[in-house]
């Protein structure tokens, strides 16, 4: 039996609504938001390992969800007679992608801790003039960097052009103003008086900065070479042009472009299959390092 409702009063269900409505402005329009940027990101993804296991390889014939699965691509990528040494690729990048990384970590650390705990003249315009130039990307001065590298494998061939040396050392050149900049604003965080105390017991600044800072500074050093990491195997122009058209030192992302000039539709195939195996590595070492990743990114952005 139901209760009459009195004129003016406001019903169960009309609460339900209002709520509904309240909750939605407040809260529910972040889910749609939610969803809708987690679905940008993955359809990329999706499509890609769509076209990696579809048998026929063709960009205009592929479909979303693939109707007879199979790995073909990956065989024909590996072992098909005549194509290029795509685990040689693999390897350059792992190289170039991990010394990059590591490097650039250490050498960005280094410059930090001087400019954060050192004073010395010049310090303010050094830190500057390191922002200053790191404006202009390596890609509007990749001319400048051919003819340099030219020169320089007439004196020191190992590091000149067409070396996978040569490119670390320019992958290096872009990385070590920000990321110095921003490991400083990281180390200002660390209280002085651990470096004080350090003093006291006798620690030299080379043994605070290993024994003390560096253990404290753990998240934004994994972020750095994450992030270094990341860049150097998505970079391409630079790449194609320091390393030059000898097969056996290209990275991966140079490498895969044979198959675009030699025909995008039909070698769409082994290119997303190679892609998904180049994203491997990426994906495991972002996992591994995902505890970091937030903290890191957040700490320093803020000066105390």
């Amino acid at each position: 039996m139901s209760v009459p409702v009195r004129p003016g009063e406001v019903t169960h269900f009309e609460r339900r609504k209002v709520s509904k409505r309240v909750w939605f402005r407040r809260t529910g329009w972040r889910h749609l938001v939610a969803i809708f940027a987690l679905a940008f990101a993955l359809f990329p993804v999706l499509w890609v390992l769509s076209a990696a296991v579809t048998a026929d390889g063709g960009l205009a014939r592929q479909s979303f969800i693939p109707t007879n699965p199979s790995l073909d691509n990956f065989r024909a990528l590996m072992t098909e007679p005549g194509h290029p040494p795509f685990w040689r690729w693999f390897f350059n990048s792992m190289f170039i992608g991990s010394v990059t990384a590591i490097l650039t970590v250490f050498m960005c650390a280094l410059g930090a801790f001087a400019f954060s705990r050192l004073r010395f003249k010049g310090r303010r315009p050094g830190m500057l003039a390191l922002l200053l130039i790191q404006m202009f990307p390596n890609l509007l001065a990749v001319v400048a960097l051919f003819l340099f590298m030219t020169r320089i494998k007439g004196l020191f061939p190992a590091i000149g052009l067409g070396t996978s040396w040569g490119l670390i050392f320019i992958y290096l050149g872009g990385a070590l103003g920000v990321n110095t900049y921003l490991i400083k604003g990281f180390f200002d965080t660390i209280p002085h008086s651990l470096d004080e105390a350090a003093k006291i017991d006798g620690c030299t600044h080379s043994q605070t900065f290993f024994k003390i800072i560096l253990p404290l500074a753990a998240p934004v050093l994994a972020v750095i070479g994450l992030l270094s990491f990341i860049a150097s195997q998505a970079e391409y122009i630079v790449a194609s042009v320091i390393l030059g058209g000898d097969d056996s030192q290209k990275t991966l992302a140079v490498g895969l472009s044979n198959y675009v000039l030699a025909g995008f539709d039909n070698r769409w195939g082994p290119f997303a299959a190679g892609a998904l195996i180049g994203a491997v590595p990426v994906v495991v070492l972002f996992l591994f390092l995902q505890r970091y990743i937030v903290s890191g990114l957040t700490s320093g952005a803020v000066k105390e």
